[in-house]
């Protein structure tokens, strides 16, 4: 087994565009210095990646709402659930008390259960966690069984671990590597896609910012344009019963603007306007789930601490607008930022950038 070093596939991705590189920039606001989740202060992320000739492609990615204990020092957490076809580990107690108590780790449909245990063995590893007998482990996943012989269930939860304990601040690599090694978008090569964006002083100078898996499908519109029809490539090209759209999204949103679970529940909501726009009727064999978290101290939960109650509904609204341009710019950057991946069942082609900039540049 080989776990591919992320400078590698760091190397491959450098090559390939952002949706910025293209001139696609959705939206109006601006964003943080790496246009990543991790312009959110504190916040980190990690992968690992699984590689083993065309068999095996697979991974996992951890998302750590800061650098202390995360059990101790918990943060307010909401959960949206788009269509409801997939596993989502631990979001019922996430909609039960709104808060997060481990890192969200995203990887695939079958290691759900492996992904569980590395955030709870890390977990009770932790100083200060000596006690803990109970851990609400926070797992997402989408289906990689095209690319990866997923049957094989090849990640073990020493693996995962790894992606946790490599989490980082500062720039995110994007595209065909940790939980986005073997997912496929709208036919072509899915992966892992981030961005941010900064309300102005006059709104709160709030940070935002986004990071998906994206393994969906639908009809491609990249900044409005038609490229998958374009393209000859989407969801009911021949007849009503045929094509492909199903698949999955995880969404995960942070932000240092003090919001209750509530809000941080109607943030998260948010993401399908996102999720629409680049195409997607949500189908039904789509497992479209979001998990918004705020890392704002004043309303973080401790042992016998009462949060503060956040921002008022009425200051929502701005957030709202950030929460919809950075998901579709993190899903465009997954797509933009993925490499051809040779799997386990064919190969899937990253997108054609020249192609997606003929077809957008046309259609303004």
């Amino acid at each position: 087994m080989r776990v591919v070093p992320e400078t590698a596939l760091l190397d491959e991705a450098v090559q390939r565009p952002s949706a910025r590189d293209l001139g696609i920039s959705p939206g109006i606001l601006g964003t943080g210095q790496y246009n990543a989740i991790t312009d959110v202060a504190g916040v980190a992320v990690g992968h690992m990646t699984l590689s083993k000739g065309t068999q095996i492609n697979t991974g996992a990615t951890a998302i750590l709402p800061h650098g202390g204990n995360l059990y101790r020092d918990r943060v307010p957490a909401g959960f949206h659930q788009g269509n409801g076809y997939g596993k989502f580990a631990g979001s019922t107690q996430v909609i039960e008390l709104g808060e997060l108590e481990t890192p969200i780790i995203l990887t695939n449909t079958l290691s759900v259960p492996q992904g569980m245990e590395a955030a709870i063995s890390w977990t009770l590893k932790q100083p200060g966690n000596e006690d803990v007998r109970s851990v609400n482990a926070v797992v997402g996943e989408t289906n990689d069984g095209f690319l990866n012989d997923i049957r094989g269930r090849h990640l073990r939860a020493a693996d995962i671990e790894k992606a946790i304990l490599a989490a980082t601040s500062g720039p995110v690599r994007q595209g065909s590597v940790g939980a986005g090694r073997g997912t496929v978008s709208f036919g072509w090569k899915g992966g892992i896609g981030t961005s941010s964006r900064v309300l102005p002083a006059e709104l709160g100078g709030f940070t935002l910012g986004v990071l998906v898996q994206t393994n969906y499908g639908g009809i491609l519109r990249v900044d409005g344009a038609p490229v998958g029809e374009a393209l000859g490539q989407y969801f009911m090209k021949n007849v009503v019963d045929e094509g492909d759209a199903d698949g999955s999204i995880i969404v995960v949103i942070a932000t240092d603007a003090p919001l209750s679970d509530r809000n941080l529940r109607r943030l998260g909501s948010r993401a399908m306007l996102a999720i629409g726009r680049t195409g997607s009727p949500i189908t039904n064999g789509s497992g479209d789930y979001v998990i918004a978290f705020s890392t704002a101290q004043e309303v973080r939960r401790a042992p016998n601490k009462a949060p503060l109650s956040g921002l008022a509904n009425s200051q929502m609204s701005p957030l709202f607008q950030a929460a919809v341009e950075a998901t579709e710019e993190a899903i465009l950057n997954a797509l933009f930022k993925a490499t051809t991946v040779n799997g386990h069942n064919g190969t899937v082609e990253a997108i054609d950038i020249e192609a997606v900039k003929r077809i957008v540049q046309t259609a303004r």
